[in-house]
């Protein structure tokens, strides 16, 4: 069941972003030559008008591959005939398409579950938010200038900040007040905390869903840029990256934790991963590399401001090189999945 979610999870997402790429294609007037889901051989094909629909036997990935994308075209319709404004549009369509998507999911999460209000509910003695004269029912709304909309937002600022000094903001009684807190260590759970606790789930009518749907996705991106930061200066390493198989480990530790409370709480679970792993393919794409959405982006930039387009057979071993290199290192993630998972 969970390699099934998990499919079924990857596989509506990639959907998603490669339907970005083929609506603002068509929009562009471009011709489109297959839109397909997963790699590896071919198990399923059908030809509507131009374009060959297809299913791959892998299911993780997906292509909408357009004429003229990786090569001269003299077609009219070609990717490589439209300006590049045009070709902007439809390389960026792709990570916007997936933010969008994980704001509707959140949007859908946040009006069945509710959302994880910054409200204290009980402030331990002997932690340094009881001696700042932090009360339950206070409501924190800034950490050190940065906005909070959730609690989950204060352990993501621990988690990145880990024993830093940290101004609060929080409002009692409609006033706001600030103090300067630095984290005390728990030598038992082995990390700093402030020694507060949540209230839980506040239920969402539909306009606070709408609202904190946003906040929800902001929460994401953050949460994957940190997690980027961290790992470019070495703070956490390769070995500690997830891919697919550690995510199917995540999907079945979920389903295994939330089955017994019923099918709409799997549901549910089901729906918070999708936004993050959704939220982070968005984040992922639009990184400056080679062979992903943002090195393509970077190339149409600089001929955008030098006037000029870089020779297709030049852009195209540099997407070749990064492609070569993102399949390594999904070897090496994956490697580091199975030994982590299974030993």
């Amino acid at each position: 069941m969970n390699i099934i979610l998990a499919i079924i999870i990857f596989s509506f997402i990639i959907i998603f972003h490669e339907l970005g790429h083929f609506i603002m294609a068509k929009k562009n007037g471009i011709r489109v030559l297959e839109f397909c889901l997963g790699l590896g051989p071919t198990i399923f094909k059908v030809q509507k008008g131009e374009t060959v629909y297809a299913l791959n036997l892998l299911p993780f990935g997906g292509a909408c591959m357009m004429e003229g994308e990786d090569s001269e075209s003299d077609d009219e319709r070609a990717f490589n005939k439209k300006t590049v404004w045009q070709r902007i549009q439809v390389v960026a369509a792709g990570p916007v398409f997936n933010f969008i998507l994980a704001y509707l999911l959140a949007v859908l999460f946040i009006g069945i579950a509710g959302y994880d209000a910054p409200v204290i509910a009980s402030v331990e003695e002997g932690y340094p938010a009881q001696e700042a004269g932090i009360e339950p029912g206070d409501r924190i709304t800034k950490l050190n200038g940065y906005p909070v909309h959730f609690y989950s937002e204060i352990r993501l600022y621990n988690f990145f900040h880990p024993g830093e000094k940290v101004e609060v903001a929080y409002e009692r009684g409609g006033e706001e007040h600030t103090v300067t807190i630095t984290p005390k260590y728990d030598e038992e759970l082995q990390y700093y905390r402030l020694g507060i606790s949540s209230s839980g789930y506040t239920a969402a009518t539909p306009l606070t869903a709408v609202r904190y749907g946003a906040y929800e996705v902001k929460y994401w991106i953050d949460t994957t840029l940190l997690s980027l930061k961290m790992l470019v200066t070495g703070q956490i390493g390769i070995d500690q990256l997830a891919g697919p198989v550690g995510i199917v480990d995540v999907v079945d530790d979920t389903y295994q934790e939330a089955k017994s409370y019923g099918t709409a709480t799997v549901a549910v679970n089901m729906l918070n991963i999708a936004i993050l792993i959704s939220a982070n393919l968005g984040v992922m794409n639009l990184l400056p590399l080679p062979a992903l959405d943002g090195g393509r982006l970077v190339f149409l930039v600089i001929e955008a401001v030098r006037r000029k387009r870089i020779p297709p057979e030049k852009e195209g071993y540099v997407h070749f090189a990064g492609i070569v290199l993102l399949m390594a290192l999904m070897v090496v993630v994956m490697f580091n999945d199975i030994q982590r998972v299974f030993f």
